[in-house]
């Protein structure tokens, strides 16, 4: 029997390449998820601070709605803000480029259902 002096690295420098090919690749498609929103900025914004954790719904510059990075008609939102407590907190996460409208028909969904510890998300001009 042929007794091996030193380990073979090749076959291990192959999966690592793998893995890494695997985790780029992934990290890529993560991003893509996420909602394209551009926010409003205000000079006199006041922070958040809940102790429970906030509802967000989003509204994008096409007028699609989101609750919590999951796509929802207005109907859809409508149903299921129905079910929420009278204090829970939301977030309103807005693209400056969404029509007045859009915030006008959202709000009176929410006050709707008396759901009135609602803040809008903005930034910070610069």
């Amino acid at each position: 029997m042929k007794k091996f002096d030193q380990i073979n690295v090749i076959p291990f420098i192959d999966i690592m390449l793998v893995l890494l090919a695997i985790v780029l690749l992934t990290a890529s498609f993560a991003h893509n998820g996420k909602i394209d929103v551009t926010l409003p900025s205000a000079d006199n914004a006041d922070p958040v601070e809940t102790e429970t954790l906030p509802k967000v719904i989003t509204v994008n510059a096409d007028s699609q709605y989101y609750l919590d990075d999951q796509a929802l008609t207005l109907e859809a939102l409508a149903t299921a803000i129905q079910h929420w407590e009278k204090n829970q907190p939301i977030l309103l996460k807005l693209d400056k480029n969404t029509p007045f409208e859009n915030f006008v028909t959202l709000t009176e969904r929410l006050k709707a259902y008396q759901l009135t510890n609602i803040s809008v998300l903005t930034t910070t001009p610069q």
